[in-house]
């Protein structure tokens, strides 16, 4: 067997590839540990692997378990971070780690974290899938403003390719409906972009499912981006809407777990159960949750990332399932 690759990784971890062999099996060695694959395609032993598949839109397969970017920015979500190198190793990381997708948006930093995203990982690899927003403005640190009108969003998707270097981005989500402009506008606005060439899926945020099935009638709506934790639950309906109809379900905030994790809270008790941390059972229950559903935790420091992707691992009983529930 002729050894065609052995790939460092900056975690530690070393991929090994083989030439293709109809009598023998290759052999990948990650951190130590040994992982057979075939024909020169190896088993993906990283950690996000282990949380399943999804494929968005049919077209674009990725791990579950994803990668919020909007916290390698600095306070309020605004600015630069306060150690961009930190920044630059946890979106390296993340790649290395297994994550396929990777969530932003213009109004992160805002601009900065479509930047930085660029400066850690372009050239991206061929598997990984960026997806951003448009649709917010910042007046300041905190601020959050709709502007979903189509000047706008035709000025923020051509931002978002310059800074992203990308020709063509694979998920462009509204951000916010503008109750100011009539909702089909702004969805028809994405539909232009798409077919010039310049959005591959057109996805949401932020949205009812009264809301969601008003787009479907104008687009092919593959992903919906809202709130929802084990904490907060009011999106129900939307997960299975998109449940039902295959859609990648997003939730943003997906660590946030309320009383739950209170000493002696349900949470903390499975979590002692299992060994592990409340915001990993927080994960591995989004996940059990329904298939469509794809985590994006973010955080700004290397150890957090390694933690919440040991989330993807943990498998919770059906016990497990009914206490939180």
């Amino acid at each position: 067997m002729k050894l065609l690759e052995a790939r460092p990784l900056s975690s530690g971890c070393v991929i090994l590839r083989y030439e293709p062999s109809e009598t023998k099996r290759g052999f990948a060695a990650v951190n130590g540990c040994m992982s057979t694959f075939q024909n020169s395609t190896q088993t993906d032993v990283r950690p996000a692997a282990a949380s399943g598949t999804f494929a968005i839109g049919g077209d674009l397969p990725v791990h579950r378990l994803g990668f919020g970017a909007m916290r390698i920015t600095g306070p309020g979500i605004w600015g630069e971070p306060a150690d961009h190198d930190e920044a630059i190793a946890v979106l390296k990381a993340a790649v290395e780690l297994g994550i396929t997708i990777i969530d932003t948006a213009d109004s992160y930093g805002p601009e900065v974290s479509e930047r930085l995203i660029a400066q850690a990982l372009y050239p991206y690899p061929a598997d990984l899938v960026i997806a951003t927003k448009a649709g917010l403005v910042r007046p300041g640190p905190g601020d959050w403003e709709p502007d979903g009108r189509p000047e706008h969003l035709r000025a923020a998707v051509e931002g978002s390719l310059r800074r992203l270097r990308l020709e063509r981005i694979d998920l462009l989500q509204l951000h916010r409906p503008d109750p100011k402009v009539p909702f089909d506008d702004q969805v028809n606005t994405l539909v232009e972009l798409q077919r010039e060439g310049k959005i591959r899926h057109v996805g949401l945020s932020n949205v009812s499912v009264e809301q969601l099935k008003a787009a479907r009638r104008i687009a092919a709506i593959v992903s919906v981006q809202n709130l929802y934790n084990l904490s907060d639950r009011s999106a129900e309906d939307v997960v299975a809407y998109c449940t039902h109809e295959n859609i990648a379900f997003i939730p943003w905030f997906p660590l946030a777990t309320g009383d739950l994790a209170r000493t002696g809270g349900t949470l903390a008790r499975v979590a002692h159960a299992h060994g592990a941390l409340p915001a990993q059972v927080a994960l591995a229950w989004l996940l059990a949750k329904s298939p469509v559903i794809l985590p994006i935790p973010g955080t700004s420091k290397v150890k957090h990332l390694k933690e919440n992707l040991e989330g993807a691992r943990l498998r919770l009983s059906e016990s497990d399932l009914q206490e939180l529930q």
